[in-house]
């Protein structure tokens, strides 16, 4: 009798060709096997979830502050086919989100963190980054194919000492070994796209280094950067560099 993953093969084989396409913004191919519907679906859910539980501010003019800049990045982007709600967040942790529907939302301790618009565009464009380039569809198709090549392994090795050390160490192995290090690249991928964005909208991408080193300087988790789904402040920084110097700006 063929083991379970033999015969299943050629099925993980077509699902991931059948999914795949070019992101000319990545230059790169990219698995999908979640669809544009469903990421807006969940954006919705997540906006009324965070208008619902998060207290939203009052300030007048940081509000409008967030909807001008937001809106000159995200045509920027090429996103603005449809209306777009912003609002502000009172958190003093330095955050943003940019969710697939037309949804920016923006922390006061962010407003508090950064010096001008051009470093506030920054983030709304790396933000905006992540939804032009798929990134939420990508992960969790990768999530998504992870899961079924561990059951696939699973089912293969039965109830052996191997089922147990996949059950065990699998999920770890995908989480460390390629979840994880394709998260930072994406981190920086949206970076990139972000200082594109800004120059796009008139904003000055050198900004988007000294953004860093404001996040840099104000601390961080200690988390290990293997380990980690963002890249450290300080690689974030090289790159950056690196990619403005390469465009000239």
């Amino acid at each position: 009798m063929r083991p379970a993953f033999a015969a299943s093969s050629p099925i993980l084989a077509a699902l991931a060709l059948s999914a795949c396409a070019y992101n000319p913004e990545l230059g790169r191919q990219q698995m999908t096997i979640v669809n544009d519907a469903s990421l807006a679906q969940a954006g919705e859910q997540a906006w009324s979830q965070a208008l619902a539980t998060s207290k939203v501010s009052a300030n007048r003019a940081a509000n409008t502050r967030v909807r001008a800049v937001g809106q000159r990045v995200v045509e920027a982007a090429g996103l603005g086919q449809r209306p777009w709600d912003y609002a502000v967040f009172e958190d003093n942790a330095p955050n943003a989100f940019v969710l697939p529907g037309g949804h920016v939302g923006v922390t006061t301790g962010l407003l508090n963190l950064v010096d001008n618009d051009d470093q506030l565009a920054a983030v709304i464009g790396h933000e905006a980054g992540h939804v032009v380039a798929r990134h939420a569809a990508e992960r969790q198709s990768q999530t998504l194919t992870s899961s079924l090549v561990l059951g696939v392994l699973g089912a293969a090795a039965g109830s052996s000492d191997a089922a147990r050390a996949i059950s065990s160490y699998g999920g770890a192995g995908a989480k460390y070994g390629f979840l994880l290090p394709f998260s930072r690249k994406q981190e920086l991928e949206a970076d990139r796209l972000g200082v594109d964005f800004m120059q796009r909208a008139g904003y000055r991408p050198r900004e988007a280094v000294i953004l860093w080193l404001h996040m840099q300087a104000n601390g961080g988790p200690n988390t290990p950067q293997f380990a980690s789904t963002h890249p450290s402040d300080a690689a974030r920084i090289q790159a950056l560099e690196a990619y403005i110097a390469q465009r000239g700006w």
